[in-house]
């Protein structure tokens, strides 16, 4: 089981305590570091000092950590035009030496999308087809070829599909809970599929229909990795819980049922529930990026037992 640090910086965070994060998650060992594509704080945080860019964040990172996969949970599909992206996504790969991974979604947040002018078109779900067969297919085009797609929503012709990615594919990530679309695309374009926030049983049902639309369209289904996303608040004792929950505005008991909260010996087991589903990585949501005695924990009485 790879454990991922996974954080929400829309919420308040600054780059530099996003490199602080990183760099302790490359040190205390753990897989990777993810972030979500937000610009906008939800819920009661203040934001402040006010929104980072997922792919310039992840771009420095790149230069400042050595061993840690860079990623997005979930890069919004309404943010950046597809060509665009992949050149974005190539570039950081490079500047990484391959420790690049795409995470790609459709955009929900309909607020932020009003607060920095970007448009929020209704089509999202069909662009983001699109979008995911445009981003993989400049990179698979050979160099000195050049590639097309005439869609929708979305024209090139004759694009250079330069540049190149350092790795020979870069791993894409696709999520989510619909029944019938996500798995669908998930088939077709993803080497992850990630189910955020979800129970056990939800999680099982989910990893079923990814794997049998990968089978329908003529992919092993174990050839995808199955994730999950989950909250995380882990303590030595009782009242260690209760307060780190306190400081992210959660309640114990909610944690427990819908994240992974309590002792260590708790989260593990309740990991196990997941492993046993199949999941085989877990992107753990760290809220409080300024407790770094959590990923110190976490790392001691939590991963070491899943190694």
């Amino acid at each position: 089981m790879d454990l991922r640090i996974f954080t929400e910086p829309q919420q308040g965070a600054t780059y530099d305590t996003l490199l602080t994060v990183a760099k302790a998650t490359e040190d205390l060992g753990f897989d990777a570091f993810f972030r979500s594509d937000h610009y906008l704080s939800m819920g009661s945080a203040d934001g402040l000092p006010g929104p980072t860019d997922a792919w310039i964040t992840l771009a420095g990172l790149a230069r400042e950590t050595r061993r840690i996969r860079l990623g997005t949970l979930m890069t919004a599909g309404t943010f950046r035009l597809p060509g665009v992206l992949a050149i974005q996504v190539a570039q950081v790969d490079q500047m990484s030496g391959g420790r690049v991974e795409l995470g790609l979604g459709a955009g929900w947040f309909e607020e932020e999308h009003k607060a920095y002018g970007i448009p929020f078109p209704k089509e999202k779900f069909a662009r983001l087809d699109e979008q995911l067969a445009i981003v993989t297919g400049l990179w698979a085009t050979e160099v000195g070829k050049t590639f097309d797609f005439h869609g929708a929503y979305y024209d090139l012709t004759d694009s250079p599909a330069l540049p190149k990615p350092a790795q020979k594919k870069i791993p894409v990530l696709i999520g989510g809970h619909g029944a019938t679309r996500t798995p669908r695309l998930a088939a077709q374009y993803a080497d992850e599929f990630n189910i955020p926030f979800a129970s056990v049983e939800d999680s099982e049902r989910q990893f079923g229909r990814v794997r049998a639309a990968a089978e329908e369209a003529g992919r092993g289904a174990d050839e995808l990795t199955y994730s999950n996303a989950l909250v995380v608040c882990v303590g030595r004792d009782d009242q260690a819980v209760a307060r780190r929950a306190a400081v992210i505005g959660r309640d114990v008991d909610e944690l427990k049922a819908n994240g992974l909260a309590g002792s260590p010996a708790e989260v593990v087991d309740k990991i196990g529930r997941y492993a046993e589903i199949g999941s085989r990585r877990i992107y753990l949501q760290v809220l409080d990026l300024d407790d770094l005695d959590h990923l110190e924990l976490i790392s001691a009485q939590v991963q070491s037992q899943l190694s």
